[in-house]
């Protein structure tokens, strides 16, 4: 049986919008792999900077180009359970890290942590430190040592050891829920 002009094109549309849909599918699907991907903060552990259940935007892509650094917020797989958690990187490979009465050293020198500012003043309130003595930890080559925020309430590096770099999923570059709560996380 021939088709007629109309069943040919309608078949020619349908295909196209397929096509369409396919490419689409595709590059979104490699878009979310391995440039950038939604991630919801779960945990205050990155209290005041990051608050749980806010959404951020990870740049997956940035740790093909360059290794993490000190200061990047980042998410992890800490483990082989493909769970997904945030926390700060302190120190990176050959760095020696270490905290004594409530501060914390690289290399012998106080880091400066203007991001604990809030934190520091409700711990100090409230009558304990936030970031107990531990150390000195060396960091391994294809490591990095990561920090929560908020100290007294983290799962990070002084537990689980440092974390390594194929570990390390990308760097939070946005925040972008709450709409009222956009920003770039420091």
């Amino acid at each position: 049986m021939e088709q007629t002009p109309h069943e040919t094109k309608w078949r020619s549309e349908l295909f196209d919008w397929l096509k369409s849909f396919v490419l689409i599918g595709a590059i979104t699907a490699f878009i979310y792999v391995f440039i950038m991907a939604p991630y919801v903060v779960q945990g205050r552990s990155m209290e005041s900077t990051l608050h749980d259940r806010e959404r951020v935007i990870v740049n997956k892509a940035i740790y093909y180009l360059q290794d993490p650094k000190p200061g990047d917020i980042v998410i992890i797989h800490p483990d082989a359970s493909g769970d997904n958690w945030i926390k700060r990187v302190i120190a990176v490979a050959g760095d020696t890290v270490e905290a004594k009465d409530d501060q914390l050293y690289v290399n012998g020198q106080v880091l400066a942590e203007d991001y604990l500012t809030e934190n520091k003043q409700k711990a100090s309130a409230a009558g304990v430190t936030l970031t107990e003595d531990f150390g000195p930890v060396t960091i391994e080559s294809g490591s990095v040592f990561v920090m929560g925020d908020n100290r007294s309430n983290s799962m990070d590096s002084r537990m689980i050891g440092p974390v390594q770099l194929d570990h390390v999923v990308g760097r939070a570059e946005v925040v972008y829920w709450p709409l009222p709560s956009i920003r770039v996380p420091k």
